[in-house]
């Protein structure tokens, strides 16, 4: 199994943790310390021995910041964990506040006052957030202090060290082009950008540009490291050899110079010394590497990392790809589908059906000759109530079996050597009740009106985003989460700068590849959401149309649940879409499957009206 179902969080240990923190704190005349969720890559997704903020709170989540004073604590996370937050941490030490409506920029000058220090990591900030937080602080008088060591890595007594997962090398049947040919285009953005040197921090650019793969990282085929790619052409990649097997090492050693982590913040020295004009990106590189740009007479160049919109407008080869793994997916997705819907639920509990979907994708894998991975995040298998906690992680304290008159939610994802995967149904235990019918019915709304956009180039994530809450809007309703985000090519599940939300400022370009995931969940009783990966299309003039639009290709192919569907709710167009999507889904997955799965695809994926 890739996913495990211990119980990796405690409440109580933030009380002592926090108390060790504080006389830290004191010593180092410090009033308050920041502790992020990020690691010094700005992951989303971590190593265990980055869980700084796990080990202090108990909270789990993706997304979250710690703000510990003398006489308090503060715990931001944004809409998707404002439940888990609440359940995996002490309420007697933690104050909740919103990562969202009061980020600790604003939280500082609002609450704070007095010439108060302010301690921080600079490692696990990056130039933007450093930014914000310093001018939130002088406001109120304090000040932000960096600190030469995290104080969290001295506490913690059994910290995890570093990984030393393999390299492998990316074949370019799936990357779709050589690595030489992405660092030239690299080199030529870093001399474009008025610069001599671009630092890439982000792993999954690193990945990208110099097609290779890693296992660092928890489902993420990443390889923890740093590079600084050349105007010249000349490239470094600091990465700990340990993890190069003889031939990645080999291939590595024709496209830069390989060098031990520890050489990087010595190598930045040199360059600013010899007035190197540096590139880092504001919204991922580190504030330590601006200061020591800055402090040693070098030139920070602030621009977009040169691989991000690269990387995240898929190639022909990566397209060809992640359509293959979803239609294996989707074949494994049946099964599991099938066998649930054919299985006695009192017999059914969270983690057997999660252990059921994985061996499903296991056997698709198998059987096309494209095996399994991994799974591309800790998969989400949400009974009754636990269906309303966004990001719920089934664990064996948690565990709660399939009821009859619930809903169930599973949210999943696989990683394939040709794509990622990402999908989330909602299935009836038994008879769904008018109201789950009803909310289902105004999700799916949501999820075809973003399926059926044509829109104009320049068009951005924040402009279409409301377009998957109109119909919940009316009946008075909302998700606190954004519509879509970003999946990469055998990369992150969560990949930027492309999403659909209210935060979503990127322009959405042919070859961007994005969730569809509008949902609602009514806490204590049940969640919904309705989730398939699209693709951004080349604009295409319409019949009798002035201007050329872009459009969203489907990816994911699995049934929706039809027991759950209103279709007097629904208009026309939508139940034209449905019904297509479900003929396309039968006609592309049902020669994939046979027996009892192919007759139950039939009668999932039969026509609605």
């Amino acid at each position: 199994m890739f996913q495990t179902f211990d119980t990796d969080t405690d409440p109580s240990v933030g009380a002592s943790r926090v108390a060790a923190l504080r006389a830290w704190m004191a010593k180092s005349e410090l009033d308050a310390f920041l502790v992020p969720r990020a690691d010094e890559h700005q992951g989303e997704y971590v190593a265990p021995g980055s869980e700084r903020l796990k080990w202090l709170t108990g909270f789990s989540g993706s997304a979250g910041v710690a703000l510990v004073m003398a006489d308090r604590a503060v715990i931001f996370v944004d809409g998707r964990y404002t439940l888990q937050v609440r359940q995996q941490t002490d309420p007697n030490v933690f104050t909740v506040a919103s990562l969202i409506d009061t980020p600790p920029p604003a939280w500082i000058r609002e609450n704070l006052e007095g010439k108060l220090r302010i301690g921080f990591d600079p490692w696990l900030h990056t130039i933007g957030d450093v930014k914000a937080l310093s001018e939130a602080a002088e406001k109120t008088g304090a000040t932000l202090v960096p600190v030469a060591r995290n104080p969290i890595d001295a506490l913690w007594e059994d910290r995890p060290p570093s990984p030393l997962g393999r390299v492998e090398i990316h074949p370019i049947q799936f990357a779709g082009e050589l690595a030489k040919s992405r660092l030239h285009r690299l080199a030529e953005v870093v001399a474009r950008d008025g610069a001599t040197h671009a630092v890439l921090t982000d792993p999954s650019s690193i990945a990208w540009a110099f097609n290779i793969r890693g296992s660092d990282v928890p489902h993420t085929p990443l390889a923890l490291g740093f590079a600084v790619l050349g105007a010249d052409g000349h490239h470094l990649l600091f990465m700990d050899k340990r993890k190069l097997p003889i031939e990645p090492e080999a291939y590595l050693t024709q496209l830069c110079d390989l060098r031990a982590p520890s050489e990087l913040e010595r190598e930045i020295v040199r360059l600013a010394k010899e007035g190197a004009r540096v590139s880092l990106d504001p919204v991922l590189a580190a504030d330590r590497l601006r200061t020591l740009v800055v402090a040693n007479g070098g030139t920070v160049v602030e621009a977009a990392d040169p691989a991000r919109l690269p990387r995240a407008t898929k190639n022909e080869a990566e397209i060809a790809g992640s359509r293959a793994a979803h239609r294996r997916d989707g074949a494994a997705i049946a099964r599991f589908l099938c066998w649930l819907d054919r299985t006695d639920p009192a017999t059914l509990d969270e983690i057997s059906t999660v252990t059921k979907l994985e061996e499903c994708r296991r056997l698709a894998g198998e059987s096309t000759q494209m095996p399994l991975r991994d799974i591309s995040f800790s998969t989400i298998s949400g009974a009754g109530p636990n269906g309303a906690v966004i990001h719920y992680r089934v664990s064996t304290a948690t565990n709660r079996r399939l009821a009859r008159g619930e809903l169930y939610l599973v949210d999943s994802g696989a990683q394939y050597q040709d794509g990622t995967t990402d999908i989330t149904r909602t299935v009836p235990i038994g008879t769904p009740t008018d109201e789950m019918r009803e909310r289902f019915t105004l999700v799916l709304k949501g999820m075809i009106g973003i399926s059926m956009l044509r829109f104009p180039p320049g068009t951005r994530g924040m402009d279409i985003d409301a377009f998957a809450r109109v119909a919940l809007w009316k009946a008075g309703c909302d998700f606190a989460h954004g519509t879509g985000h970003g999946v990469g090519s055998y990369l992150s599940v969560h990949e930027g700068p492309q999403r659909i939300a209210k935060t979503g400022a990127q322009k959405l370009l042919p070859g961007m590849m994005l969730s569809n995931e509008p949902g609602y969940y009514k806490e204590g009783a049940y969640g919904i959401r309705i989730e398939n990966l699209i693709l951004v299309t080349p604009a295409e003039q319409t019949a009798g149309g002035d201007i050329a639009m872009h459009a969203f290709e489907t990816l994911t192919l699995a049934p929706i649940d039809r027991r759950l569907i209103r279709p007097e709710l629904m208009l026309k167009d939508e139940l034209d879409w449905l019904n297509a999507y479900h003929a396309r889904v039968l006609a592309e997955i049902g020669p994939m499957v046979d027996g009892e799965t192919l007759g139950w695809l039939e009668a999932a994926t039969a026509p609605i009206g």
